[in-house]
């Protein structure tokens, strides 16, 4: 499958839940990006067993699954994505697991994780627990992050756990008006793709 196919796919199949909660962040990561991403870690995906943490619709889970990964797990704390992302997969006919939890009690090995956690901006540090359970339960990780936070980021896998980041990639990432407080229909920011490994 070429990454253009696969951003097809995603884009006209996969349906997005609502309402969402500001809390949680839920922004979904748009097809274009979410190929491009799983195609930059695709030595990682495919014949892996890959965790999508925060899962939302299962974007990056199940075009994970579409590229060849092995077993995919997909989790997030939120039943309306959950019940999302499992009429996704059906549509798709793709075999994944899900998990209807709050990432920190996921607690499966896996090959790799791929991720779009929270930003942190509306509870502070929010991205944290899910960059500790990423490096705790995968050997790889590629993580979205607000681009203006990378440095923290590579210092705090650093010195916290015991792990290298490596900025890969900057999006153009696009937040549509989603809650109240939004004042932009559209709100561009940039948005960096991780790459983490333990040493």
């Amino acid at each position: 499958m070429r990454k253009k196919q696969l951003e097809i796919i995603l884009q006209r199949v996969l349906e997005d839940f609502h309402p969402k909660k500001a809390y949680y962040e839920q922004y979904s990561t748009p097809p274009t990006i979410a190929a491009d991403m799983l195609f930059i870690a695709m030595e990682d995906i495919i014949g892996k067993k890959v965790a999508d943490l925060g899962c939302g619709n299962g974007i990056l889970g199940i075009g994970a699954k579409l590229l060849g990964a092995e077993k995919v797990f997909c989790v997030d704390i939120d039943e309306r994505a959950i019940e999302t992302a499992k009429k996704n997969a059906r549509k798709l006919g793709v075999d994944i697991e899900f998990y209807n939890t709050d990432v920190e009690d996921f607690c499966i090995s896996v090959d790799t994780v791929i991720q779009n956690p929270p930003f942190g901006c509306q509870v502070r540090n929010a991205d944290r627990k899910f960059l500790r359970k990423a490096v705790e339960v995968g050997n790889v990780v590629y993580s979205l992050h607000r681009s203006e936070t990378v440095e923290f980021i590579k210092k705090f896998c650093m010195e916290v756990l015991s792990a290298e980041a490596e900025e890969i990639k900057m999006y153009k990432f696009p937040i549509k008006r989603e809650f109240e407080f939004h004042r932009d229909d559209v709100r561009m920011y940039n948005v960096s793709l991780i790459r983490i490994r333990r040493f």
